[in-house]
């Protein structure tokens, strides 16, 4: 990473063109995802090595329930695969892994995963991992009203409602990353990128590399922050 470069504190990435890459190649679109999750891993290290924070992924959304449904047992068991396969390494790394989930509509074999990767990695504090797996920035909102309203609280202020969300206590994102040129957010993080800088690249997510994500933190880096201010 080249000097004087503003490092971002908190990045979050919508990993999308995984079934495109594929089609390029006439894969199947199952091939994409298992090269998707190689980008994952150059991801992790480049912000792990770069001094990023915070580093959320938006793997499936609450909405992609709707593909094939031999797609979508696919991605469960690659779920599984991947956090078998990875996760402990990047626990001894001292990276806390923080899913951002609907979990009642996840198979058991996912959670019993997904809680013990949070039990284990939550005292460190290298980096902070959030996995937004069946995960939709509408309904984090609405989960957050309903244990509001449950709660009996009358007045909430926006600092206060924020610690109802599933991404609390992390810090919301100052860099939004999506691949494949799609221009739009796709039910993310809608409360939390209020202030956050919006970048938009081509690139396919199986083809997102070091590189690309260089060249995102340096058009960050050249951006001057306002949050409403002159």
């Amino acid at each position: 990473m080249e000097k004087n470069i503003i490092i971002p504190e908190s990045v979050a990435i919508i990993m999308d063109g995984n079934g495109r890459w594929a089609s390029l190649r006439n894969l199947p679109r199952i091939q994409g995802h298992r090269e998707g999750v190689k980008a994952v891993r150059k991801a992790v290290e480049f912000s792990y090595n770069n001094g990023i924070k915070t580093l959320s992924l938006f793997a499936f959304s609450t909405e992609n329930w709707r593909r094939p449904n031999d797609e979508v047992m696919f991605l469960m068991n690659l779920f599984k695969e991947t956090i078998d396969r990875e996760f402990d390494e990047l626990i001894e790394k001292g990276i806390k892994i923080k899913f951002l989930s609907r979990r009642d509509e996840l198979p058991d074999f996912v959670i019993q995963r997904i809680d013990r990767s949070e039990e284990k990695s939550k005292n460190n504090e290298k980096m902070n991992l959030l996995i937004a797996l069946n995960y939709g920035g509408r309904y984090d909102i609405v989960q957050a009203v309903n244990k509001i309203v449950e709660k009996g609280v009358e007045k909430i202020d926006e600092e206060e409602f924020s610690e109802y969300l599933l991404t609390y206590p992390f810090k919301d994102p100052d860099l939004l990353i999506r691949t494949s040129g799609e221009m739009r957010i796709s039910n993310f993080f809608l409360y939390q990128i209020s202030y956050t800088e919006l970048y938009f690249t081509e690139t396919l997510w199986p083809d997102f590399d070091e590189n690309d994500f260089e060249e995102a933190i340096k058009v960050y880096s050249r951006r001057k922050r306002k949050f409403g201010s002159i």
